[in-house]
């Protein structure tokens, strides 16, 4: 494995992000099986500093130091730039980043390279964001997402719609984790953001995903009313949706629709969600953020929604039926047997 290639790993990403050297070198000599002493090699420090840094008992402050460690280190452009020092309060879309995709369809080549390189890596954020922090991952996340609008002005077609979505797929990220973080104002912005650039890139399933996610901010933000209006537009946007789309727009709806006492109406929009959702069981098959949606998620989305309709009793059939099949998840696990709980207390 090169040393770019081991950059994909997050919590090494997350290291960087944080200045925390001690754990950065010791997580890239993990990944890279080498010693104390070969890393020092690369980077031009003595295996005794090596060491000392490692156990926190020695500091990097020289620029000239850090900028070996990216050159020996391999450090991906993207990370390379990190504006350390940028504080975590900086949560909002930078105008700068429109301004570069304002301008993302004039005839140019751009090397793609990159481009997909940061896709996968995004991909790998989301399985472990529940492990190391969304927050943690934050100002790595930004500055990909700063790597890719670069690439936009050099880009043409099928190419620089490509950079659009995947742009879109950061900025969907970014959003999530500002809700997470209690930013209500940069969460909408973001996703904001997002949806307009999947429409511009021509990417109908995350301009539909993006309304899908405002819908959830509405919903709990105590507004079903909005929520619903918001999911029924998720559903119905211009060009032809994938099933796996549909259905997290389908369920999104079906949710809202029992939040305002629409009980026949959600129940109705539930089979259609399910039925959509196990269209599509293979991950190949769905778009790259909805690698969550499996059958066994899709069977539990109904059984939720069950609940919200007060149908206790199916709902506790839908969490018992799909329960066993998460014992690899504990912290999902955990979730759905108090929510399990819950609806046999009330059956």
């Amino acid at each position: 494995m090169s040393g770019r290639e081991l950059w994909a790993d997050s919590k090494l990403r997350a290291a960087w992000a944080r200045q925390d050297w001690p754990v950065v070198l010791r997580r890239y000599r993990y990944l890279a099986g080498f010693s104390q002493q070969h890393l020092g090699e690369l980077i031009g420090l003595t295996q005794g500093t090596v060491s000392l840094i490692e156990r926190g008992r020695r500091q990097i402050t020289s620029t000239t130091v850090v900028a070996r460690i990216v050159e020996g280190m391999q450090v991906p452009t993207e990370l390379g730039g990190v504006a350390h020092d940028r504080a975590l309060s900086e949560w909002g879309p930078d105008p700068e980043l429109r301004d570069r995709l304002a301008h993302g369809q004039p005839t140019g080549r751009t090397d793609l390279r990159t481009a997909e390189r940061i896709a996968r890596v995004l991909a790998e954020h989301r399985r472990t964001e529940d492990e190391v922090g969304g927050r943690v991952l934050w100002p790595v996340v930004r500055s990909q997402l700063d790597a890719v609008t670069q690439l936009i002005p050099d880009a043409s077609g099928a190419a620089a719609d490509r950079l659009m979505l995947l742009a879109a797929e950061h900025a969907h990220w970014l959003s999530w984790v500002a809700w997470q973080e209690q930013k209500p104002g940069p969460a909408l912005a973001w996703i904001d953001v997002a949806h307009g650039w999947a429409v511009d890139g021509g990417h109908t399933d995350m301009s539909s995903w993006a309304y899908r996610i405002r819908s959830y901010y509405s919903l709990q933000y105590g507004d079903p009313v909005r929520a619903l209006r918001t999911a029924e537009a998720a559903r119905t946007q211009p060009g032809r949706l994938s099933p796996a789309a549909e259905a997290a727009a389908t369920h999104t709806a079906c949710m809202a629709a029992a939040a305002v006492g629409e009980r026949d109406r959600a129940m109705r929009l539930s089979e259609t969600a399910l039925e959509l959702a196990l269209q599509t069981p293979a991950e190949e098959e769905r778009p790259g953020w909805l690698y969550f949606l499996t059958p066994v998620r899709a069977r539990l989305d109904a059984a939720d929604a069950a609940a919200a309709c007060q149908r206790w009793a199916d709902a506790a059939d839908g969490f018992r039926e799909a329960l066993p099949k998460l014992k690899g998840y504990p912290r999902d696990y955990a979730h759905y047997q108090a929510r399990l709980a819950d609806v046999e207390r009330r059956a």
